[in-house]
C-alpha cells in the first residue's frame, strides 16, 4: 500500500512511543527457551493501538522510529496495509528496529525478552515530533513507559504542549513496564508492576495535562504512588481532571468521569464478557482501541467501555497482539450474535469476518494466464521427444508474457504449479503479480492432493502473498461416498489455509461428469457451504445462461457477502466463444475476472517444446494472445 505521507487528511489519534517487531513462539505450553518457531507481526503498545483504532474505522497515525533494515520496511508496510498514516514513522539509519520474544507457557506465565538496547524507538528525540502532523490530529495518545528516557521524555511532552496548543485531547496508556524503567532483569519484561517512588514521581507531573488516563489497578498504582486503589485513584484525581479508566481483566472496567466514589465499583462499570484467556499480551491494547473507537466518537461511556472490553476479551483469546485486534464489521457482529465458544478463537464464523476484513487489499480484477498444467505440458513435451526439464523454461516465458501486458498495473495474475514453475514463480514475484498454486494430485478424481496429504505442513513454506488453488471435479449428482469424500478433503484445505494465513481458491469443474443446468453449480456451493467451507475465491467454467449466474451470485451473498469472487476458467475453449462468456457475465458483479491457460499457451508451447519457435516469438506470441482476452474482458466489463 502506498505511504500516507502527501495526505493532509484529518487523524482521530496519533500515537507515541514504542514500535517493535514481535516474534510469538507457536508452541502453546512451552518454555520460551523450547519454542521452536515464531509468528511475526508488529507490536508496541502505540503500534498496537494506532493499528487497533484503525481497524475500528478510526483514522491513526503514529509517531515512532525503525531502523533502516527489512524489519523496519515490514512495520512500514503492514501499517500502511492497515490504513495508518506513516508520516510520523521515521527511518534511522543508525539502529536496528527493536524485537520482542514472547510466548504463552501456561495460561498465567507470558515470558517476554525486550530487545531495545540503543534501538530506533529508543532513541526518539523532540526531533522526531512534527507540527504540521501533530496538527491534524483530534487526539494524541503518549505512554508511561516512553517518558523512562530524557530523550523520549522530552519528545513525549513537545508532543502533549503542541497537542494542547491546538485543542487536542490528550490520552496517556500507562503502559507500566518496569524493565524498560530499569528497575528489573532482562528476562523480567513480563514482570507488571514494582514499587518505585522515583516512576511515581516523574509519572504524577504528566498527569494534569491529560484528559484520558487508562490503567489496570497496577498501573494506576504506579502513577499515584499508593497501592490502595481507592487511594490511588484519588490521587489521580486531585492531580487531573481527565477521564480516568481503570482496567480490572475479567471483570471489565470502570470509568470515573468525575469525582472519585467511595467503592472502586461506584464508577460507570463496564462488565466483562465471559471467555477463557488465552494470552494476556496486547489484551491492555485492543481494550483501548475499542474505547477510543467509542470516545473520540462521542458515544456514551458506557458504550465505549462495552467495545474496549469486547476488544480485550477478542485479544486474550487469541495469539498474538496487533493481528488479533478485532476490525470494526468483528466487533459488530460479536456484540449482536454473541458466541457459543469462551474460546473466542474456536469461533469459525466470527473468524471468518476477522479473516475477510483483514486480509491484505487487492484489485477489484483478477486477469491471470493459467500455466500451472502439469500433464497437458507433459504429454506435448513427450509427444516432440522434449526434455520435460524444458517445461520450466518455457512457463518462465510465459510469465514474462504476462510481465508484457500487466507492465505494472494491480490486477493481474497467474497459476503455477511447483513441479515446473519455481523459477517462474520468482519472476512472478518481481513483477508483482498474484499468484495461485495448485495442491491437487492433476486430474485426481476423487480428489486427492499433489506430493503429501499433510498439506499443513506444505503450507507453512509459502509465501504468505501466495494464493492456494485447488480443482475440484464436483458435481452435485455425484454418488454421495464420492461427494462426502471429496468435500471432507476441501474442508481439511479450508482448515489448513486458515491455520497458517493463506487464501484459498477453489476451482469447481461439474459439466465433465454431469450435465450442467441452471442450479447445478449453486447447488454444489450450498453444499461446500454447508460444511463451512468459505474460499476467498471460486474458479468455475462458463454457464450455460445469466440465470444460472444470477443462481450463483445469490448463493455467494447468501452465504459469504466477503468473497472476493468468481474468476472464469478457460477449458482450452477458443477466443470467440470465451468472448461470448465474457459477454455473458456482463452486469453480474461477482464475477471478478479469468483464469485462462490453454486458449493462450497452447500453440507456442507445442511448436517452442519442438524447437520451432523461438524464446522472443513464444513470448510475443502469450502476450498477444493474453492481451487480446484482457481488451475482450475490459470492453465487456468496463
Amino acid at each position: 500500500m502506498a505511504s500516507h505521507s502527501s495526505e493532509t487528511r484529518r487523524l482521530d489519534v496519533i500515537t507515541v512511543g514504542r514500535c517493535s517487531v514481535d516474534l510469538y513462539g507457536q508452541q502453546i505450553g512451552s518454555r520460551l527457551e523450547d519454542v521452536a518457531s515464531f509468528a511475526k507481526s508488529v507490536g508496541g503498545c502505540p503500534a498496537n493501538i494506532a493499528i487497533g483504532t484503525a481497524r475500528l474505522g478510526l483514522k491513526s497515525g503514529l509517531i515512532t522510529r525503525v531502523g533502516d533494515e527489512q524489519m523496519g520496511r515490514y512495520v512500514k508496510e503492514q501499517m500502511g496495509r492497515e490504513g495508518v498514516a506513516l508520516d510520523g514513522i521515521v527511518t534511522d539509519p543508525a539502529r536496528f528496529t527493536s524485537l520482542v520474544l514472547l510466548s504463552v507457557e501456561n495460561d498465567k506465565t507470558f515470558p517476554l525478552i525486550f530487545y531495545r538496547d540503543n534501538c530506533a524507538d529508543s532513541a526518539m528525540s523532540e526531533a522526531d515530533i512534527d507540527e504540521a502532523f501533530i496538527g491534524r490530529a483530534a487526539s494524541v495518545l503518549v505512554t508511561g513507559t516512553h517518558f523512562s528516557k530524557p530523550n523520549l521524555d522530552a519528545a513525549q511532552r513537545k508532543a502533549m504542549r503542541l497537542a494542547k496548543a491546538r485543542g487536542a485531547k490528550v490520552i496517556l496508556d500507562v503502559d507500566y513496564r518496569p524493565n524498560l524503567w530499569g528497575l528489573a532483569g532482562l528476562a523480567a519484561g513480563e514482570e507488571r508492576y514494582i514499587k518505585s517512588d522515583k516512576v511515581s514521581e516523574h509519572l504524577k507531573t504528566i498527569l494534569p495535562g491529560c484528559d484520558l488516563i487508562v490503567g489496570t489497578e497496577e498501573e494506576v498504582h504506579i502513577a499515584a504512588g499508593s497501592e490502595d486503589t481507592l487511594t490511588a485513584l484519588r490521587t489521580i484525581r486531585s492531580l487531573s481532571r481527565a477521564t480516568i479508566v481503570l482496567k480490572r481483566g475479567p471483570m471489565g472496567c470502570v470509568v470515573y468521569p468525575d469525582a472519585i466514589p467511595d467503592a472502586i465499583d461506584k464508577g460507570i462499570v463496564g462488565k466483562g464478557f465471559p471467555i477463557e484467556v488465552y494470552n494476556v499480551l496486547g489484551a491492555g491494547d485492543a481494550f483501548l482501541s475499542g474505547f477510543l473507537r467509542g470516545w473520540l466518537k462521542g458515544e456514551p461511556l458506557t458504550t465505549s467501555a462495552t467495545y474496549a472490553n469486547a476488544c480485550g476479551a477478542f485479544a486474550v483469546s487469541r495469539l498474538l497482539c496487533s493481528p488479533e485486534i478485532p476490525t470494526w464489521d468483528e466487533l459488530q457482529y460479536f456484540l449482536k450474535h454473541g458466541s457459543p465458544h469462551k474460546a473466542l478463537r474456536q469461533d469459525e464464523a466470527i473468524n471468518h469476518v476477522h479473516w475477510a476484513t483483514t486480509r491484505r487489499k487487492q484489485a477489484d480484477k483478477l486477469l491471470a494466464l493459467a500455466i500451472d498444467h502439469r500433464m497437458q505440458l507433459e504429454d506435448m513435451a513427450d509427444k516432440v521427444g522434449a526434455p520435460r526439464s524444458h517445461i520450466s523454461a518455457f512457463k518462465r516465458l510465459a510469465i514474462a508474457a504476462i510481465g508484457e501486458v500487466s507492465a505494472g498495473q494491480a490486477g493481474f495474475g497467474t497459476l503455477l504449479d511447483d513441479t515446473y514453475g519455481r523459477e517462474a514463480m520468482f519472476d512472478a514475484a518481481k513483477l508483482g503479480l498474484w499468484v495461485g498454486r495448485p495442491l491437487e494430485r492433476p486430474g485426481s478424481r476423487p480428489l486427492e492432493f499433489e506430493f503429501t496429504q499433510d498439506v499443513g505442513a506444505r503450507l507453512v513454506e509459502w509465501p504468505v502473498t501466495h494464493t492456494i488453488k485447488c480443482l475440484a471435479f464436483y458435481h452435485p449428482d455425484d454418488p454421495a461416498e464420492l461427494k462426502t469424500g471429496q468435500a471432507l478433503k476441501l474442508r481439511t484445505l479450508y482448515e489448513a489455509a486458515r491455520k497458517v494465513g493463506r487464501e484459498l481458491l477453489i476451482e469447481i469443474i461439474a459439466g465433465k461428469h454431469g450435465a450442467l443446468t441452471d442450479d447445478t453449480i449453486p447447488r454444489a456451493l450450498d453444499e461446500l457451504y454447508g460444511l463451512g467451507i468459505k474460499p476467498d475465491w471460486w474458479k468455475l467454467e462458463p454457464q450455460v445462461s445469466a440465470k444460472a449466474w444470477d443462481n450463483i451470485g445469490a448463493t455467494l451473498a447468501r452465504h459469504d457477502p466477503y468473497c472476493r469472487g468468481i474468476v472464469l476458467l478457460g477449458l482450452e475453449a477458443p477466443e470467440e466463444d470465451l468472448a461470448k462468456a465474457f459477454g455473458a457475465i456482463k452486469g453480474h458483479g461477482a464475477v471478478k475476472g479469468f483464469a485462462v491457460g490453454r486458449t493462450i499457451f497452447n500453440l507456442a508451447a507445442q511448436q517452442w517444446l519442438d524447437g520451432k519457435m523461438s524464446d522472443a516469438a513464444a513470448t510475443a506470441d502469450m502476450a498477444e494472445r493474453f492481451a487480446s482476452l484482457v481488451d475482450l474482458w475490459n470492453k465487456a466489463h468496463g
